[in-house]
């Protein structure tokens, strides 16, 4: 593969939030500390107003298309402008738009072009779509592609509260809303440098995890959460001897970023991989499982505390069942 630069990052999440007393008022047989202690979630954020979730429960996803309070278009321009800013460009120097994630707003045109019509660019855009690892499965397909633009653009939205059945307890706890952006470069080299992608996939399991054109977000929780533990850590046993190598000769930190799911199977994770607590970046507790969006929003948020010489391995999983994994290194 070739080298891929991470120029800037950027993250969206809108302003209102969905916390466990809310969920628990909805009457949906759940409380505060049953939420807690089943997923480790304690907030989410999400497009829709609070008082159409309240007297609806989103029974009816199309509705719920309607009342949104931002479109994918717009929460994916608001995190592609803190990229930008953060790679200190402009719009106008992005020579591609690449998105993906778990629930577009339309069938076509791709997100892609709609982030880039609101951005006002003008530039070949397209979807690489792989639900909750559609990230790394961008950066996999990115890194093989030859004679790629200076800047490649790489927006992850996901509002995906609007396909949530608020009268199920076991998938309303989960979902929260957040977009992801990332100004890449193949030519031009930065401080942070995303080698060894990697993309695998086992469609036997392509029901494990769903969302149906127009219904609603279903999944096999007890078995998909055993497959992202599982997988979760195989990827990180393959990741780990370069990266132990790597922060033994910078002094860096080895730090560790999963797929946003819930913090309980993020923690039997990093544990399982001897990842130690306050080296396990994560946001799930105040953000909820926002899919594609979840591991690169914490590498977003997390922007400044990025320190010469750590070492960042990134697993997502998602529905397919797929899964991809990377190493981020900052220069020593």
């Amino acid at each position: 593969m070739g080298a891929l630069f991470l120029h800037g990052a950027g993250h969206f999440h809108p302003e209102n939030v969905i916390d466990n007393r809310f969920l628990a008022d909805l009457a949906i047989d759940t409380t505060e500390e049953w939420i807690r202690e089943r997923v480790g979630i304690e907030r989410r954020h999400t497009v829709l107003p609070l008082d159409y979730l309240r007297q609806t429960h989103n029974a009816d996803v199309r509705a719920a298309q309607e009342a949104a309070l931002y479109t994918n278009a717009e929460t994916g321009k608001r995190a592609a402008t803190m990229a930008l800013t953060r790679a200190g460009i402009t719009a106008q120097d992005i020579g591609m738009v690449v998105a993906g994630g778990c629930c577009p707003d339309r069938a076509i045109p791709s997100e892609a072009c709609g982030i880039a019509a609101a951005l006002g660019i003008e530039a070949p855009s397209f979807d690489i779509n792989s639900a909750c690892s559609s990230f790394g499965a961008q950066l996999h397909v990115l890194s093989s592609m030859q004679d790629l633009p200076e800047y490649v653009l790489v927006v992850n939205p996901e509002n995906t509260t609007r396909v949530v059945d608020y009268r199920d307890r076991s998938t309303a706890v989960l979902w929260g809303d957040g977009t992801s952006a990332a100004v890449l470069s193949s030519r031009l080299p930065s401080r942070l440098r995303v080698t060894d992608t990697s993309l695998a996939s086992s469609p036997a399991g392509c029901d494990a995890v769903t969302i149906p054109r127009l219904g609603h977000f279903a999944q096999n929780g007890s078995a998909v959460q055993r497959f992202a533990i599982k997988t979760t850590v195989a990827c990180m046993e393959r990741l780990l001897p370069a990266a132990r190598e790597r922060s033994a000769a910078t002094g860096g930190r080895l730090l560790f970023i999963g797929h946003q799911a819930n913090r309980l199977m993020l923690e039997s994770s990093a544990t399982r991989a001897g990842i130690a607590a306050d080296r396990h970046w994560h946001n799930v507790t105040d953000f909820g499982n926002t899919g594609a969006a979840g591991a690169p929003t914490v590498l977003s948020q997390h922007w400044d505390d990025l320190l010469a010489g750590d070492t960042v391995l990134i697993v997502m999983v998602g529905s397919g069942l797929t899964w991809t994994g990377m190493r981020v290194e900052v220069a020593a």
